[in-house]
């Protein structure tokens, strides 16, 4: 208890410990929301899904929050279902026939257009199909008749590609001219109450009729959405977790079967030692990149693969050596040759008196190793090798790559996976760095 006192009594001497530790504390507070609220296949599901899991999302988009910082507001994208909305649906029985009006209604104080407009149509017939008449009313008081068209039972209605609409609007984009002055071809859109209404007739008893509005403004969610119409807060909130996992796990599995192997081969020395150290300089001149990008070319691209491969490749590095050092002059203290006089194992001697010795050293190390590895992580993504399973912020700056992101002016679907690693890595780091001044007496001073 005294020494974890003195620990955190040390560990506040560092303000960027703390704030490191804070940072770190709420990452893995992201990872437990992202997992408990959007569980493992689902996030798969919405990840791998296209248009049909998102198409009430346009491309593109840039979040909502950036209207909050510009003075031209851009619309919002909305739906609105005819079947969550009862005040939306009227229906005029008459036997044989029926009249169903869906009127959808909506604020529009934006000073820019709409990127796309959607009915998506269900009804329920035997033989004869709904016939439905689609009108637009605008805050002047204008009516414009949209289209008169018979509805199957899963049909699509969009504005822009309606080639009577554009005719009857003199060549214009729908989604432009509904929203401009009478007989205006350019400006800004009127600011008010818009209406759509359909009214439908059905010839057949029990004969239904169901509509789901889509408006597809130039914002969209809390982190925008990519050329597929994803969300990207769902790989930004589970990316969080699979950094987290990737960097803590290799970090600690290298860690710990370092010190491990160098212990042991200090201890036994020998041709054992020899061997360690020769595979340690074989391997420290192999491109350690190169081969990951053959592993993830040539085998397979699955993140456990190559966290495996990584750790693999990150044992026989330069951290043996400086631990077999240490180990070689521990080997040499007199407790140890207790130890052996009361005849304790080999195995007692590494992992209870050589290893514990190594821990306040081990611990910085671990902390500060972890921003590598989720680094290498994402830098496999951006380079088209990480796992396509998975959704990453190395992945989402990959397609953001893909897509040319920068040259169309879409920055904030680069910029908000670069910011979260750039978060993690120095949260790491500066605890870390605080975490190395405490256990290591020399640097206590500096």
């Amino acid at each position: 208890m005294k020494t974890i006192q003195q620990f955190l009594r040390d560990l506040r001497q560092y303000p960027s410990a703390l704030a490191g530790g804070l940072v770190i504390l709420a990452l893995f507070g992201v990872a437990a929301y992202a997992m408990v609220t959007i569980p493992y296949a689902e996030a798969i599901r919405l990840w791998r899904g296209g248009e049909d899991v998102w198409y009430q999302n346009p491309k593109y988009a840039p979040p909502l929050w950036l209207n909050w910082f510009t003075d031209k507001k851009q619309p919002e994208s909305f739906i609105i279902r005819s079947e969550d909305n009862p005040q939306v649906k009227q229906v005029q029985d008459n036997g044989e026939t029926s009249r169903i009006t869906l009127t959808y209604q909506f604020d529009y104080n934006y000073d820019d257009f709409p990127q796309e407009m959607m009915l998506y149509f269900k009804s329920n017939y035997l033989e004869k199909q709904p016939f439905v008449t689609i009108l637009w009313k605008t805050p002047d008081g204008r009516e414009i008749r949209v289209a008169n068209t018979g509805i199957s039972r899963e049909q699509t209605f969009r504005f822009s590609q309606d080639e009577k609409l554009v005719r009857r609007l003199g060549g214009m984009n729908p989604v432009q001219a509904l929203f401009l002055p009478e007989k205006a071809e350019t400006g800004a859109p009127i600011k008010g109450t818009y209406t759509l209404v359909v009214e439908g007739v059905t010839f057949e008893q029990g004969s239904n009729l169901d509509a789901e509005f889509v408006f597809h403004g130039l914002v969209a969610g809390w982190a925008g959405t990519d050329h597929q119409r994803r969300d990207l807060t769902v790989p930004l909130l589970w990316g969080v977790p699979i950094a987290l996992a990737f960097g803590l796990v290799a970090s600690l599995g290298t860690s710990i079967l370092t010190m491990i192997i160098a212990a042991v081969g200090a201890w036994y020395g020998s041709w054992v030692d020899e061997l360690i150290q020769r595979i340690t300089e074989v391997n420290l001149v192999l491109p350690f990149l190169s081969i990951l990008i053959m592993v993830g070319t040539f085998y397979s691209r699955s993140i456990w693969t190559i966290l495996s491969v990584t750790i693999l490749l990150s044992i026989f590095t330069g951290g043996i050596k400086g631990y077999r050092a240490i180990f070689l002059q521990v080997k040499e203290s007199t407790y140890i040759e207790a130890a052996r006089a009361y005849g304790a194992s080999n195995a007692r001697i590494i992992f209870q008196y050589l290893i514990p010795r190594m821990i306040p050293l081990l611990i910085p190390g671990l902390v500060s190793s972890v921003p590598a590895f989720v680094f290498l992580e994402a830098s496999l993504a951006v380079l088209g090798l990480g796992d396509p399973v998975l959704p990453t912020w190395g992945k989402i700056i990959n397609d953001a790559q893909v897509n040319a992101a920068l040259y169309k002016g879409l920055y904030y679907w680069i910029l908000e996976p670069a910011v979260l690693l750039m978060i993690t890595g120095l949260a790491f780091a500066m605890l870390g760095f605080a975490l190395d001044r405490i256990f290591n007496p020399r640097l206590r001073g500096m």
